[in-house]
């Protein structure tokens, strides 16, 4: 029984699951420059950029839709079995995991929109940067994994997410700080800490991407145990 993309007999299906898999990649496009501008907007404090993150928030839930609307009806009238369900199946989670990252894209962005005010020091944009930087590394990292199959690159994914974990704590301790050190830093620093905490899901959910790649392609479920045993 056909199982590939390339071993359909029908080629309208074939172009039904490539379809399902251009949308995923047009999505993860869209959650990625999310992402990045809604970096850039907090870091630099430009509100025009925050407002248009905000903005597009609409667009990506509006993909996400299309995508699951897709994947049921391919599912419904298609009955596809083995790597076909696998993609099908997988496509729906990960689509729901591209707009929940979009959603904390925009509330970096309204974060930005609260603080521009505040007069944040330069100080407290360090481990911030650090965080923006990495985080986005592993989003790219976990939807290259996902549209090549890779399970590899996959493993590698989420053997870095205790990195991401580890600047959240760090940077939790520095703001913490800040605070303690002067009680006018307060406000701000709170305003950073929902910020960090926003990046650290952004991780997870990249986490939860490369699970479903090594899952597309393996058909088994990735453990703690298998990832650290992996070579990295």
């Amino acid at each position: 029984m056909p199982t590939s993309l390339n071993e359909h007999i029908v080629s309208s299906y074939e172009d039904e699951l490539t379809g399902l898999n251009k949308a995923i990649s047009e999505m993860a496009g869209m959650v990625e420059q999310a992402i990045t501008e809604s970096a850039n907007a907090l870091l630099k404090l430009d509100l025009t950029l925050a407002q248009t993150v905000r903005d597009y928030d609409k667009r990506i839930d509006d993909m996400q839709q299309r995508i699951n609307d897709a994947a049921v009806s391919i599912i419904a009238r298609r009955q596809p079995m083995a790597a076909d369900l696998r993609m099908v199946v997988t496509a729906i989670q990960v689509a729901n995991d591209l707009e929940r990252t979009g959603d904390m894209a925009k509330q970096l962005a309204k974060r930005t929109q609260q603080i521009e005010n505040l007069g944040l020091a330069p100080k407290f944009y360090t481990g911030m940067r650090h965080m923006t930087d990495l985080v986005a590394e592993q989003l790219k990292a976990g939807i290259d994994a996902y549209l090549a199959r890779d399970g590899k690159a996959a493993i590698a994914v989420c053997n870095r997410d205790n990195e991401v974990d580890a600047l959240h704590t760090s940077l939790f301790r520095e703001l913490l700080t800040y605070m303690m050190e002067d009680p006018r830093n307060i406000t701000q620093c709170t305003h950073l800490l929902f910020c960090a905490k926003s990046l650290e899901r952004v991780g997870d959910h990249a986490t939860n991407i490369a699970e479903a790649a090594y899952y597309l392609e393996t058909g088994l479920h990735l453990s703690a145990d298998a990832q650290q045993r992996a070579p990295r």
